[in-house]
């Protein structure tokens, strides 16, 4: 199941990784770890809402334990050699398994999953760029995430608080990248790197066509930026309050490009 509200601005939010819900049937299957949903992109549906009026927000329901609706439908690995979780993840970014044993998903589970979940929030993302390309010329796909500042299995030291993926600059226009760089590179007080250890998930890299007029990007948060990292991962008013002037900032510079016709 996902959720959509609709927009009549050219950018797409993409929230893949909010959803905590699990059917009774995979909750039943999950071990004491991966009942805690640690992985979660905690409250990121919240830290973007209302910035603008005028976007439009698909997001999954269920959790990424489920099936990753931002990993590729067929689960080749976003990047090869390095640590990360599948398709429908058997362990947590930690590496310590999330199923009790026996329990984990077999092939034709993964399928089932893959139509009953990942189709859905694609076909509706889907959907939603057309609609903001029809109306606007082009479309933004700004793709929303955050992860804990350190997680010593996934990454050396200390993630930076802004991380840009644009697939090595390939899923969108220049422009549209720099002025990103530009906004997160002047908020005194954060770090920012484009490319880096997370340079933009299967929904980045697949719809990301600027040739044809749909530019995705990615933006995964350090989730110190705006909250605590540890369960029972509370919110904190002043910080995300700090970030959120930035993230519009943001998203009010790619209306702009738009509106402009820097894109077309």
């Amino acid at each position: 199941m996902i959720e959509v509200t609709r927009g009549d601005g050219p950018i797409v939010l993409g929230l893949p990784h909010t959803g905590t819900e699990l059917p009774d049937d995979i909750r039943a299957g999950l071990n004491e770890t991966g009942l805690a949903l640690a992985d979660t992109d905690w409250h990121i549906d919240r830290l973007y809402n209302g910035l603008r009026d005028d976007v439009t927000m698909v997001r999954q329901v269920e959790h990424r334990y489920v099936i990753d609706v931002n990993r590729p439908p067929d689960g080749e690995s976003l990047y090869p050699g390095q640590n990360t979780t599948g398709l429908c993840p058997l362990s947590d970014f930690d590496g310590l398994p999330i199923y009790r044993p026996g329990a984990e998903p077999d092939a034709e589970e993964i399928e089932r999953r893959r139509a009953a979940f990942h189709a859905p929030y694609h076909a509706g993302l889907s959907t939603e760029l057309a609609r903001a390309k029809e109306k606007h010329g082009v479309a933004i796909l700004y793709d929303c995430h955050s992860i804990r500042s350190v997680i010593p299995r996934l990454f050396d030291g200390r993630l930076p608080d802004f991380n840009i993926g644009t697939n090595l600059s390939t899923s969108c226009a220049p422009v549209v990248e720099k002025t990103v760089e530009k906004i997160c590179a002047a908020a005194e007080g954060y770090t920012s790197v484009t490319n880096g250890r997370f340079r933009g998930g299967w929904t980045t890299r697949h719809y990301g066509a600027p040739e044809t007029g749909i530019h995705a990007i990615q933006m995964e948060l350090a989730q110190s930026t705006y909250m605590e990292e540890t369960a029972p991962w509370r919110w904190e008013s002043a910080k995300a309050e700090r970030l959120r002037g930035h993230l519009v900032q943001i998203l009010n510079a790619l209306s702009d490009l738009v509106e402009s016709g820097a894109l077309r």
